[in-house]
């Protein structure tokens, strides 16, 4: 006994049609769920690197500050290089039909500005004041880790938007039935 196909069985533009049966092949399926596991995927690397691992690092028995800068410019570099793959698998993603509504387009390149922002402006004087540091000086206090955390709470609330509009697209609206 087979079962019939929902999408098959729904009449067009029917509302009880499931919306990702609705999207024609695999790789508008797959570009579907690269758009939301993702963006969730990369939310929680940058919530347990930036807000638990960095912090947590410190407290460490035996982790001098020059230790634990070192260990911390290799652990955001990688997370960096992991964004940037992201992100642009995520733009790659959103060419592919069904393209994503403008809300995730704007959120995606705010991803985009936050990201090449905390690369191309803030890493570098971080950068520089770490192999100060490592080298023995004491430069000082510098604003530019507060800037990156600002900047990581801005990605993680981006990202968490990003996830959410794109999950509601592909995630069936429930049917009110009248008895």
């Amino acid at each position: 006994m087979s079962r019939p196909d929902a999408a098959a069985a729904a009449a067009p533009g029917d509302s009880r049609m499931p919306r990702l049966r609705a999207y024609g092949g695999g790789m508008s399926r797959l570009a579907l769920a690269l758009r939301v596991i993702l963006p969730a995927f990369w939310l929680g690397a940058v919530i347990a690197i930036s807000f638990i691992e960095a912090p947590l690092k410190f407290t460490a028995p035996g982790i001098t500050i020059p230790l634990g800068l070192g260990i911390g410019r290799l652990v955001f570099t990688a997370l960096n290089i992991l964004g940037v793959a992201i992100a642009a698998v995520l733009t790659i993603a959103s060419v592919i039909r069904p393209r994503p509504g403008r809300l995730s387009a704007w959120l995606l390149g705010g991803v985009w500005v936050v990201l090449l922002v905390e690369i191309l402006v803030i890493r570098p004087p971080l950068n520089a004041r770490t192999d100060l540091v490592i080298a023995g000086a004491e430069p000082g206090q510098s604003p530019f880790h507060y800037l990156y955390i600002a900047a990581d709470v801005v990605l993680v609330l981006l990202l968490a938007a990003l996830a959410i509009v794109n999950a509601r697209r592909v995630i069936p609206r429930p049917t009110l039935s009248t008895p």
